[in-house]
């Protein structure tokens, strides 16, 4: 039998329907653009998140442009971006027209590295760049070190912008690592671990000024009524069909973080003496976008896995500072070589809260039969 990577269909059988009448009501009431359900998705999420605001949007890479937009971030700033992440973080920047700066990540959580951060600083600084933002990423699920961050970034003036695609719904001592950054992103592309069928995105503040201007900014700049745009903005709109869907799976969100959490203790347990396992910090919570092993030889492991017909995928095998666009953008002094090590030996296993035991022993069983 074929294993899912991410079994969705898996999901939407446990929640029993409740998607397709969600779907349904939507069609009956006809109101696709800014329908109920969108309002009512975003009060849910923030209650979730515990900010004051959520403000949803067409996808996870607007709502980093949307919070850059509001900062007013353009030519000569400098916004400070993990180089093992996906594109869309430092994409953002760079479709605001300033600098993205790459900083190594940490091995052991595969996140923003807070000694290589201050060294970037300095360096931009020498080179003439207003340090205006720094984009951690919780990268895999795993919040990034905020506490840390935060002593960083008030001694240069530096905006805090969490990028938590991967990782909504993730804990720092039991508080949502969402309230930690003045505002945190994220998105609900459908392999994320809170994800709708098709794109969508949303970001989160307690800052009213900054949720009434990304509204504004995400309906073309729209002032009091709908032919006033009072500034430059977009069309990011979360489609009212993609609200509905996400405020059913949002219901049992929390239940799966814990059955994620299920998952990844197993694999942890089962291959922690022949591979090198992801670690979490003690104190904090992963949501588990990725269960990503680090591998001396990870090309015959997943030949291994994809003979036996175990599925896995390399999050990210080019760090974005070797990537073709961004290659001529700068990194912290001394260069990423934890990130450029760990793209070539990262792999990742099948993750998703529905993933039975009897279906991981055989993923687990592979993967050791070949180490």
């Amino acid at each position: 039998m074929s294993i899912a990577f991410i079994d969705l269909q898996a999901q939407r059988r446990a929640l029993g329907g409740r998607v397709e009448a969600a779907m349904a009501r939507v069609l009956e009431h006809g109101g696709f653009i800014h329908g109920p359900e969108v309002a009512q998705l975003e009060q849910q999420l923030a209650a979730f998140a515990g900010t004051k605001h959520c403000v949803t949007c067409a996808n996870g890479t607007d709502s980093l442009v949307l919070a850059l937009t509001g900062w007013n971030i353009g030519p000569g700033d400098a916004v400070f971006v993990p180089a093992f992440t996906f594109v869309a973080t430092a994409e953002a920047v760079v479709l605001r027209g300033a600098t993205p700066v790459f900083v190594d990540v940490l091995p052991q959580t595969f996140n923003i590295d807070p000694a290589s951060l201050r060294a970037a600083v300095a360096w931009a600084k020498d080179q003439g760049l207003r340090p205006r933002v720094v984009m951690p990423v919780d990268l895999f699920g795993l919040p990034a070190d905020y506490p840390a961050l935060q002593e960083i970034a008030p001694a240069h003036d530096l905006l805090i912008l969490s990028d938590s695609a991967q990782g909504f719904g993730g804990e720092i001592h039991g508080r949502k690592a969402s309230t930690f950054a003045p505002v945190t992103s994220t998105s609900f592309f459908p392999a994320k671990p809170l994800g709708c069928y098709g794109d969508g995105g949303a970001l989160f503040t307690d800052d009213d000024e900054l949720a009434a201007l990304w509204k504004s900014l995400r309906v073309h700049g729209q002032g009091s009524q709908k032919y006033d745009n009072v500034r430059v903005g977009t069309n990011s709109r979360l489609d009212t069909i993609q609200a509905a869907v996400l405020i059913e799976k949002l219901a049992v969100f929390a239940d799966e973080i814990t059955a994620r959490n299920r998952v990844a203790d197993r694999y942890s347990q089962a291959l922690r003496d022949v591979a090198q396992v992801p670690e979490v910090p003690d104190g904090l919570t992963s949501v588990w976008a990725q269960y990503t092993l680090v591998l001396s030889d990870r090309d015959k492991v997943a030949a291994a896995c994809k003979a036996e017909g175990v599925p896995t995928a390399v999050y990210y095998p080019i760090p974005l500072s070797q990537q073709t666009a961004y290659r001529h953008f700068p990194s912290a002094p001394g260069g990423v070589p934890v990130s450029e090590e760990l793209a070539g030996k990262v792999l990742s296993l099948p993750m998703h809260p529905y993933l039975d035991e009897a279906t991981q022993d055989r993923i687990i069983a592979v993967v050791k039969a070949a180490l």
